[in-house]
């Protein structure tokens, strides 16, 4: 879906974006090997925030609120909007 989205410039963007939070999500000592998911620190603090629904859940993917979601889509397009 993204890569429709997104072209050349932008989506080198979005692939350094995902390359920095892999740093965050290390999980060794190697520095090599990375978690796919996203920190659950972070995950929580959206949650009490009110921007998603509880990660804490069997499900593979969470809700965001509507303020959640005008406030994910102003950043991705703040981000990643053609220059």
């Amino acid at each position: 879906m993204f890569r429709e989205v997104l072209h050349g410039h932008r989506w080198e963007k979005l692939e350094q974006v995902v390359l920095a939070l892999f740093q965050m999500n290390l999980s060794d000592d190697s520095g090599r090997r990375a978690w796919k998911s996203l920190p659950w620190s972070v995950m929580d603090s959206l949650h009490q925030k009110g921007y998603i629904s509880d990660p804490a859940t069997k499900n593979k993917s969470v809700w965001l609120s509507e303020e959640g979601a005008k406030l994910s889509k102003e950043l991705f397009e703040k981000l990643f909007a053609p220059e």
